[in-house]
């Protein structure tokens, strides 16, 4: 996590890559391990837990809100957009199309992209020769943001429920986080809503390694960055037929 090297590469995602992996490491190197940050994938989690049980999961918000976006967020509003379709409310269907961005977006994110249209800010230069107009960042997004969960009462309480793992995700007491994560499947639940209940229950089958954070403030982040490196690498050298070269260039690129 601190430097970024690549220890191990492996094939897949099933359990037989994270048992490669702790045999080539050794079961010492293992136990002085205290946690790790996996993705929502089962697989790594009993894995990890089979072999060394003294470990603690951590589940980090990336996956946790990427997730709710992809399964809540966004399910909702095609949901709702159909539905307002049936009946025959059609300037309401309209202002749910094209919005996943700004439903999906965290407000400081959406306020900034306000500031930088307020200030005129350039995204695009104007190219004669390809004839490209010049593109500018466009305003108003917080306030169609606002609209939108103002005139809908899922997507209002996505917005609640986006703000309350923010703040679960900020405590570092344990027992504090797990009763915000319940809360959160509270609220989820009062919807009666399947997505918000499928949410729920992912919340609840995972509610000791989201709590994990709290103590161990550690994320995927750092393989998420070694994922692109990957595929830059991959890209550079027009693909490589074999992997075992593939793997050892991967290896060297890491320790620059």
């Amino acid at each position: 996590l601190e430097t970024g090297y690549i220890l191990h590469l492996s094939h897949g995602k099933k359990k037989q890559c994270v048992y490669e992996f702790i045999d080539r490491v050794g079961d010492e190197w293992m136990s002085r391990v205290e946690a790790v940050a996996v993705d929502m994938n089962s697989d790594f989690e009993e894995a990890f837990l089979e072999r060394c049980p003294h470990l603690r999961i951590v589940f980090d918000y990336f996956h946790i809100v990427k997730n709710f976006n992809e399964k809540v967020i966004t399910k909702v509003r095609i949901a709702e957009q159909k539905r307002l379709k049936e009946e025959g409310r059609e300037d309401e269907a309209k202002a749910l199309k094209g919005v996943k961005y700004i439903l999906t977006s965290n407000r400081s994110t959406l306020e900034k992209k306000d500031e930088d249209a307020a200030e005129g800010r350039l995204v695009s230069k104007e190219s004669k020769l390809f004839n490209k107009p010049e593109v500018r960042a466009k305003g108003g997004q917080m306030a169609k943001y606002l609209k939108l969960i103002e005139e809908n009462a899922l997507l209002s309480t996505c917005d609640i429920v986006k703000t309350m793992l923010q703040e679960a995700y900020k405590c570092t007491e344990e027992d504090k986080m797990r009763e915000k994560i319940k809360e959160i499947i509270s609220t989820c639940r009062s919807t009666q809503n399947s997505y918000f209940c499928n949410f729920a229950k992912l919340l609840e089958n995972h509610l000791d390694g989201i709590t994990s954070h709290a103590v161990y403030h550690i994320s995927t982040g750092r393989l998420e960055g070694i994922n692109n490196l990957i595929k830059t690498v991959r890209r550079t050298g027009y693909g490589y037929p074999d992997d075992e070269y593939f793997f050892l260039k991967l290896f060297d690129r890491s320790r620059r």
